[in-house]
């Protein structure tokens, strides 16, 4: 679906012509002790996704691909910083300053490129979510339209938030085409990496309708009688039955959001009208949601509004650049997609990331 916003983008642009008109930079929630069984790796990579460093990883250090983690997955038609981790002896470290032990382990047909930044020592290895947020340095170029609307949209979108989609990036090439044949009966996937990429494919599709819905009667900055509210950077989640004057002073602070779906078997915590709601964006994709059921995913919340840690902007000549700073599971695009119809090309497909 393409996401719905509650004003129309006043410009247009094209996206990614180069791998560094899109920059990502990871902001880790942990560093390195120095010593311990695991090995961690900041690494700098263009043009390859993370699953691909990964295995070369695997390789150059001589360990199966499941003693390799991540905090979370990069874009590939973009340059990226990211850390992993690999569980792995000293005397099996290969010597990351000779720039060739990496780019080896990706194959020769490989178009892309990575390095080695830091390689440091921890005792525990990194997991999935593990990391502050992420940091993007993004050039919008060719922009023609209303500037100073999308200025006004911008400054909105830093005091006020936008809508929290789950980026095209979350559903790959065709991961939400698999997860609809594997959840309806067809072929599982192979492997635990990919079966939870198509499951998060499945959450996503439901969460981002639910979030379509109330963005259409403009409820997705606001707290409606059964809502579940989240805290601002923090998974935590509370019910609320009724909308007080205390619910409202934190939502207009930022302090706390509401929430809609990620699906899943079990008591959603939302009631009366929301939960119906819900319930009926879920019947919209039956096979993935009784799918997701049936796999034993536990139900969860995400935040609908997406309030960002920071975000500026300059004008140069006809490009745009902008700074943006996000908590964990967020992503650009969605102030991106906010304020700017983007010129598809060859390069700029979002389907063309991890």
């Amino acid at each position: 679906m393409t996401p719905a916003y509650p004003w129309s983008p006043p410009i247009t642009g094209r996206m990614k012509e180069a791998p560094e008109d899109f920059c990502v930079f990871e902001l880790p929630a942990t560093e390195p002790e120095g010593n311990g069984e695991h090995l961690w790796l900041e690494i700098e990579k263009r043009l390859l996704n993370t699953e691909d460093v990964a295995v070369a990883l695997a390789r150059a250090c001589g360990v199966p691909r499941g003693q390799v983690s991540y905090a979370g997955r990069k874009d590939r038609q973009a340059v990226t910083r990211q850390w992993f981790s690999v569980q792995c002896t000293a005397t099996a470290e290969p010597d990351w300053q000779t720039p060739a032990t990496l780019m080896e382990r990706l194959g020769k047909d490989a178009e892309g490129e990575a390095r080695v930044l830091r390689a440091e020592r921890h005792s525990r290895k990194l997991r999935t979510g593990h990391l502050a947020g992420n940091r993007f340095v993004v050039w919008l170029r060719g922009v023609a339209g209303d500037r100073d609307m999308a200025e006004q949209i911008l400054r909105r979108i830093r005091e006020q938030g936008v809508p929290n989609y789950f980026g095209q990036q979350r559903f790959g090439r065709r991961n939400l085409e698999q997860a609809e044949q594997w959840l309806s009966g067809g072929r599982a996937p192979r492997g635990r990496n990919q079966r939870s990429l198509l499951l998060s494919a499945a959450r996503s599709a439901i969460f981002n309708v639910a979030l379509a819905e109330r963005v259409a009667d403009d409820t997705w900055a606001r707290f409606l009688p059964g809502d579940v509210a989240t805290f601002q950077g923090s998974g935590s989640v509370f019910p609320v039955p009724e909308v007080t004057v205390d619910i409202e002073q934190r939502l207009s602070e930022g302090v706390i959001h509401p929430t809609g779906p990620l699906w899943g078997r079990g008591d959603p915590l939302t009631t009366g009208e929301v939960r119906r709601r819900e319930a009926e964006c879920a019947r919209q994709f039956e096979t993935l949601a009784s799918g997701l059921e049936a796999q034993g995913m536990k139900p969860a919340r995400r935040a609908l509004r997406l309030l960002p840690a920071s975000l500026d902007w300059e004008w140069l000549g006809g490009d745009l650049r902008l700074e943006i700073a996000l908590g964990h599971g967020e992503y650009a695009t969605s102030i991106l997609d906010a304020v700017m119809d983007s010129v598809p090309n060859k390069d700029t497909a979002y389907g063309n990331t991890d």
